[in-house]
């Protein structure tokens, strides 16, 4: 399915400069401080096209060329079990993930789907070199998806203590390679094995958080909701690892305003990391811009410690310009840690009431609702939206028969950068 590209130009956050976008700017090249790029489209009034359009129905606030196969967008409700658990009245659940019965059918469970679609669609077809990607997961099962089903050359980098979520349910298009950095490594350190890569002229980074691409494709759950209950949200509650889905919220919640038709209020984000690692909710309690120091070693012990492993990010683009610090200020946001028992407690009491699964980092989401709920930090007559970033897992896994993306080569931590860029020279 192809489409007219989206008409938009890039802003640069620090300095207010407006350019063009030469097919795959990460930040500002006449930028002299580091700060993240935005999209300014040239529709001010979101159009939505059709369910048939999947992500797509977005895509005026979507920097695309090209539409792609297989997507699906975020499915908002209201709803009726968890609400009266709560004795909220506007209770709103935006869910990404797999569950028929509402609508939703992303086939990895996860809203890593909108980031993959929407950065997918910003490649050109006629790119030679190779995407590669950095995750603890779920983001490489989403990308391995897209790319495979629409035979887009992607080199993945995950560790290897997370190959157990790099499932589907068809056999991958050859067009897919993985590499891991081995047992006992983290999401950092798939990151720095993913930059080594880069450095190869044949492949190319994703970006991350920089890429305006992969933060619209997220910042449809926020426009899910919207366009849903006709107004944007009074309280917005996520789980964060890199923040890049809460930063995207804040920035679609502008755009909203701009729109004219949803309300001029910016919705108050409130976001949740899973104890014991928390770095991002203990830098916002010190009113600090930079994270606060911390030993590796014991971040990676936390790690471990973690149920919600795709929260696990340890250079999150927290403090530069136009991240989460700055969307947090702007919305008096609130951060709040949440252990694995309430976590726990959170997936079994949302599956029982709402009947379906949900992934440990939307429990984490869904525990710090309950939280705020028993703390009075919320006015429970105002509009909630619950983003519930995954779900549906159990239900898939149970009704698919499934396939395992196995690596084509595992590096040792800290690898020589001669002998990974030798390895994957050879593949595409």
């Amino acid at each position: 399915m192809m489409t007219t590209p989206t008409s938009y130009k890039l802003l640069n956050v620090a300095t207010g400069r407006v350019f063009q976008d030469a097919g795959w700017y990460l930040d500002d090249p006449m930028g002299k401080k580091p700060s993240l790029i935005r999209a300014i489209y040239e529709k001010k009034q979101i159009f939505l096209r059709d369910d048939t359009y999947g992500l797509y129905k977005f895509a005026d606030w979507l920097p695309v060329s090209r539409f792609l196969q297989g997507s699906c967008a975020p499915v908002t409700y209201k709803s009726k079990e968890l609400a009266k658990f709560l004795k909220l009245e506007h209770l709103y659940i935006c869910f990404s993930g797999y569950f028929p019965d509402i609508g939703a059918n992303m086939s990895t469970c996860s809203f890593k789907e909108t980031e993959a679609y929407s950065v997918c669609g910003r490649i050109s077809p006629n790119k030679k070199e190779v995407l590669v990607v950095a995750s603890a997961g779920n983001t490489a099962r989403a990308f391995a998806k897209v790319c495979s089903e629409n035979k887009i050359p992607l080199l993945l980098c995950v560790p290897e203590d997370n190959l157990d979520a790099l499932w589907f349910d068809k056999p991958l298009n050859d067009c897919v390679k993985l590499i891991c950095a081995q047992s006992g490594c983290d999401y950092f350190d798939a990151i720095h094995l993913s930059n080594i890569v880069v450095k190869s002229k044949k492949y190319y980074p994703e970006g991350g958080a920089k890429n305006v691409a992969r933060r619209d494709g997220m910042g449809t759950t926020i426009l899910s909701a919207t366009t849903f209950t006709g107004e944007i949200p009074d309280y917005y509650f996520q789980a964060v690892g890199s923040g890049t889905g809460a930063i995207a919220a804040w920035e679609a919640n502008l755009r909203l305003i701009d729109d004219g038709r949803f309300s001029n209020k910016k919705t108050k984000l409130i976001l949740s990391q899973n104890l014991p690692f928390i770095p991002m909710v203990n830098a916002w309690n010190a009113k600090s811009r930079e994270l606060l120091p911390f030993d590796e070693n014991e971040a990676r012990k936390q790690v471990e410690e973690i149920d919600a492993k795709v929260l696990s990010n340890r250079k999150p683009p927290y403090g530069i310009v136009g991240g989460l610090f700055d969307a947090m200020t702007d919305t008096h946001g609130e951060f709040m840690a949440i252990s694995n028992d309430d976590l726990r407690y959170a997936a079994d009491l949302f599956e029982k009431l709402e009947r379906i699964d949900i992934h440990p980092a939307a429990a984490v989401a869904t525990a710090s609702l309950l939280q705020a709920i028993k703390n009075n930090h919320v006015d429970k007559s105002k509009i909630i939206m619950l983003n519930i970033t995954g779900g549906g897992e159990k239900l898939f896994r149970n009704s698919h028969h499934l396939y395992f993306l196995q690596p084509n080569h595992i590096f040792k931590m800290n690898p020589n950068e001669d002998e990974v860029l030798k390895i994957v020279d050879k593949w595409f």
